[in-house]
C-alpha cells in the first residue's frame, strides 16, 4: 500500500533564546517553539556565555554553536524529535564534552569513527555506518 507524500515548506528561524532549561526559536511563519534544553546535553551543561554564542545557518534552517560542536535543525524541532544523543555513548558521562572523533567513535558499534552527515532532522549531525 502506497502512502501519499506531503511536501511542506519548513519555516526559518528568526530569533533564538536559550535559557537555563529551554531552547526557544521564533519562526518566520509566526510560530514559536520551545523545547527542553535536556534534549541537548551539550547546551544544558554549557555556561550561559557559551549558549549565547550561536549563529543561524542555512538561511535559518538551523542553529550552530561552534564552540560546543552542536547543531539543531528547525525541521527536527518542528517534528518534536528528542535527539537522544547519549544512546550507546561508550560510558560517557551526561554532559561530558567529546571531540567530534570521540563522539563518532562512541556512536559506532565497532568503536571506530564513522562519517558524519550534517543537516539531518533533530540533531543535525548523525553517524552513517557501513
Amino acid at each position: 500500500m502506497a502512502f501519499p507524500t506531503v511536501e511542506m515548506e519548513v519555516p526559518s528561524a528568526e530569533r533564538v533564546e536559550v535559557s537555563e532549561d529551554t531552547l526557544r526559536v521564533d519562526l518566520s511563519d509566526g510560530r514559536s517553539l520551545s523545547v527542553p534544553l535536556a534534549w541537548f546535553p551539550r547546551l544544558a551543561h554549557a555556561t550561559a556565555a557559551e549558549r549565547d554564542r550561536f549563529r543561524l545557518i542555512g538561511r535559518g534552517e538551523g542553529i550552530h554553536w561552534e564552540e560546543l560542536d552542536e547543531d539543531v535543525s528547525v525541521e527536527g524541532l518542528l517534528a518534536g524529535r528528542e535527539p537522544g544523543l547519549l544512546e550507546g555513548m561508550a560510558g560517557a558521562a551526561v554532559g561530558e564534552r567529546l571531540t567530534a572523533g570521540a563522539w563518532r567513535a562512541a556512536r559506532s558499534p565497532s568503536g571506530r569513527a564513522g562519517s558524519v552527515s550534517r543537516g539531518t532532522p533533530g540533531r543535525c549531525a548523525r553517524v552513517r555506518r557501513g
